[in-house]
């Protein structure tokens, strides 16, 4: 169960001294230039309330609103600049048709961290993230890239997201190998439209000290029960281009599954008195490799309800309701060695006890 927890009651972020929310404030709607965000009026009173209930971890993106978020977020921030956790990422291109103005490598990390900087107008980030995997950047160049970056004291901690578990484990492997600076988290969506990550990349974390921040804990806004079957019919006119309906079936969050799920969320709110938000949510929080869910509010009115889910304690009964509609195969090799067979076949029918 999650139990009843408060935005200052702070969680160590992976294997390292840092303390942070157990919800994180997600700035991704900071500004209105992708059509659907908070105007900067919103958006203000949205920081501000997250941080005077106790909150301090705050994520962005060097692109998220064309800058526009790291800007409001560098306004925000000024007059408590240090005792707030910023996270930012770099991955994304900024200029078409420019090929080093996006990936992974040296140049495009060390040119996203002096404009994310800027932005934020701060001398450090406190935690930098590769935004998404290029497959093409040797990791040994993100690596030493990412040190001299904390060598220099414009970057604290290092984060990845949106990265296979077998590129993370090896970059952690080679940075305790080389003794350049760790990864302490790791960023992936989650959630119970999505339990995928539970077949390697959250094992992955909690066995080498990441500490794992939740993107889209809603779906898309799929759990918080905002679409019905109707919505699964495809859209006509250019006019929703672009709308968060659209960007929910684009992503793969409108399906006959995905709505069943929130059929069993809504049941389970019904029984709380609460949103199926904050039951969405507090479903992420029972993991125990969570660090933090982050929570992306385009109103104060969503970000009050969001963070009811710190109040919300699920039984053991309706957590395995939610699990039974939310399973999925966690496939070969896990399924495997889980048997009934393989395991005699191991152990030899002892009882050995795992380590805590």
């Amino acid at each position: 169960m999650a139990g009843t927890i408060s935005l200052d009651t702070y969680r160590l972020l992976g294997r390292s001294g840092v303390r942070v929310s157990p919800v994180a404030l997600g700035t991704m709607t900071f500004g209105t230039d992708w059509g659907w965000g908070a105007d900067r009026d919103e958006a203000r009173r949205i920081f501000d309330t997250y941080v005077d209930r106790g909150g301090n971890f705050i994520d962005t993106s060097n692109n998220y609103t064309n800058g526009t978020s790291e800007r409001l977020l560098g306004e925000f921030a000024a007059d408590q600049r240090d005792s707030l956790v910023i996270a930012t990422k770099y991955t994304m291109a900024t200029r078409t048709g420019d090929p080093n103005s996006g990936g992974n490598h040296r140049k495009n990390m060390v040119r996203s961290v002096e404009d994310s900087l800027r932005r934020l107008n701060t001398d450090y980030l406190d935690l930098l993230q590769l935004h998404a995997w290029d497959g093409l950047t040797p990791v040994e160049e993100i690596l030493r890239a990412m040190d001299d970056l904390v060598s220099a004291g414009k970057v604290v901690y290092l984060g990845i997201s949106d990265t296979p578990a077998w590129q993370v484990s090896r970059m952690q492997a080679i940075a305790e190998l080389r003794g350049w600076a760790p990864l302490i988290a790791l960023q992936i969506e989650y959630s119970l439209v999505e339990r995928t990550p539970q077949r390697d990349l959250i094992p992955m974390a909690a066995e080498l000290g990441l500490g794992v921040l939740l993107w889209s804990p809603l779906a898309s806004g799929v759990l918080s029960g905002k679409y019905t079957h109707a919505d699964l019919a495809p859209s006509e006119g250019a006019d929703l281009i672009g709308s968060r309906r659209e960007i929910a079936a684009g992503n793969g969050y409108l399906t006959e599954r995905s709505l069943a799920i929130a059929d069993v969320v809504k049941q389970v709110a019904a029984e709380h008195g609460c949103s199926p938000a904050r039951v969405a949510i507090a479903w992420t929080l029972t993991n125990p490799a969570v660090t933090a869910p982050i929570i992306g509010a385009r109103t104060l009115a969503q970000l009050e309800d969001n963070l009811g889910a710190l109040d919300v304690e699920l039984t053991e009964s309706q957590l395995a309701a939610l699990d039974k509609a939310s399973a999925v195969e966690l496939g070969f090799p896990h399924s495997f060695l889980a048997g009934p067979m393989i395991q005699s076949l191991i152990f030899g029918g002892a009882t050995i006890r795992p380590r805590a």
